[in-house]
C-alpha cells in the first residue's frame, strides 16, 4: 500500500508537519508555476537564442546540482546521495526534454511530458500490486488515449512528430526517475547527488556534440535560471509541500502545470492556442484525472 501511495507523487515524500492551508496553497501555487516556468525557459533559450540543446541541458543539470548542494548542506545530518540509475533517468528526462522543445511550443511539450510522465506512474501503478484497473480507469485511460491521437494526428495544427516523440520519451524517463526516488533518505540531498551524477552524463554528451555547440549569453543565463530556480528551489519547496497533500491530490495538481504553461507560452511567448491543442489536453488531461481519482477513491 505504502509504495502505491507514493508512487503518485512527483517526488519523495519528506516526513514534517504539515502545512497551514494558506501557507500550502501558496507553496502549491509557486511550485506549479516554477514546473512550467521549465518549458518557457527551455522554449525561451532554444527558439529565441542560438544555444544548442546540448549545452543548455548540462548547464541546467550543472546549476540544479549546486543548488540542490546548497540546500542540502544546511542540515549535513540527513542521509541520502543519489545514484547512477536514477541520475540515467533524470539525464534522459533533461535531454529529451532539451531537443523536444527545439520543435514544440511551451503549452504543447509540457502537455505531452505531464502526460506521459503520469500515464508512466499510473502504468506502473497497475503493473505492481494494484490490481486491474476498474472501469471508471479504463474510461479515463480511453479518454487521454483519444485526446494524445487527436493531438498528434497529421494536419496543419499537429507539432512535430518527432519532437513530440521526444517529448513523450522525456516524460517516461521522468516517470521512472520519480518512481526510483520512493527510497529512503532526504530529497534533497538525494536528488543533488542525481542532478550531480546526470550533470556529468551531460558533459558527455556535450563532448560527443562539440563541433555543434554555441555558446549564447542569454541562453546561458535561461539555463542557469532553469536549473537553479524552477528546478533546484522549485523541487526542494515541492518536497516541502508533499507531506501536506494527500497523494490523489499531488497528482491531480500537477495537471495545472500543462495550463499555466500554455497560457505563459500565449502571453510570454506569442505562441498560439489551437483548438485541436484545447481539446486535447481536456481530454488528456481529464483523463487522467479520472484515473487519479478513481484510484484515491478505491484506497
Amino acid at each position: 500500500m505504502r509504495a502505491r501511495r507514493e508512487a503518485q507523487c512527483y517526488k519523495p515524500c519528506m516526513t514534517q508537519q504539515p502545512l497551514d492551508r494558506a501557507r500550502l496553497a501558496a507553496l502549491t501555487v509557486v511550485t506549479m508555476i516554477a514546473f512550467a516556468a521549465n518549458s518557457w525557459l527551455c522554449r525561451l533559450a532554444l527558439s529565441r537564442t542560438s544555444i544548442d540543446a546540448a549545452t543548455f541541458t548540462a548547464v541546467r543539470l550543472a546549476c540544479g546540482a549546486i543548488m540542490l548542494s546548497l540546500l542540502a548542506s544546511r542540515d549535513p545530518t540527513r542521509a541520502g546521495k543519489g545514484g547512477w540509475w536514477s541520475a540515467a533517468a533524470l539525464f534522459g528526462y533533461a535531454a529529451a526534454f532539451s531537443f523536444a522543445y527545439r520543435s514544440l511550443t511551451a503549452g504543447t511539450g509540457a502537455l505531452i511530458l505531464f502526460g506521459a510522465v503520469q500515464a508512466t506512474m499510473i502504468a506502473w501503478d497497475w503493473a505492481h500490486g494494484s490490481g486491474a484497473p476498474r472501469l471508471m480507469q479504463m474510461a479515463g485511460v480511453a479518454l487521454a488515449l483519444a485526446g494524445l491521437v487527436g493531438l498528434v494526428l497529421p494536419g496543419l495544427t499537429a507539432p512535430p512528430l518527432v519532437g513530440s516523440l521526444l517529448m513523450a520519451a522525456s516524460g517516461i524517463a521522468w516517470g521512472a526517475y520519480s518512481l526510483r526516488g520512493r527510497g529512503p533518505g532526504d530529497p534533497v540531498r538525494v536528488n543533488a547527488g542525481n542532478f550531480a551524477r546526470a550533470a556529468l552524463l551531460a558533459l558527455v554528451l556535450s563532448a560527443v556534440t562539440f563541433s555543434s555547440a554555441v555558446f549564447d549569453t542569454m541562453g546561458l543565463v535561461y539555463a542557469l535560471i532553469s536549473g537553479a530556480i524552477t528546478s533546484g528551489i522549485g523541487y526542494a519547496i515541492w518536497y516541502a509541500v508533499l507531506p501536506s497533500l494527500r497523494p490523489a491530490s499531488a497528482a491531480t495538481i500537477q495537471l495545472s502545470v500543462p495550463l499555466i504553461a500554455a497560457v505563459g507560452g500565449l502571453f510570454l511567448l506569442g505562441e498560439s492556442l489551437s483548438l485541436r491543442l484545447v481539446l486535447a489536453g481536456a481530454a488528456i488531461l481529464g483523463g487522467i484525472a479520472l484515473v487519479i481519482r478513481d484510484k484515491g477513491r478505491e484506497r
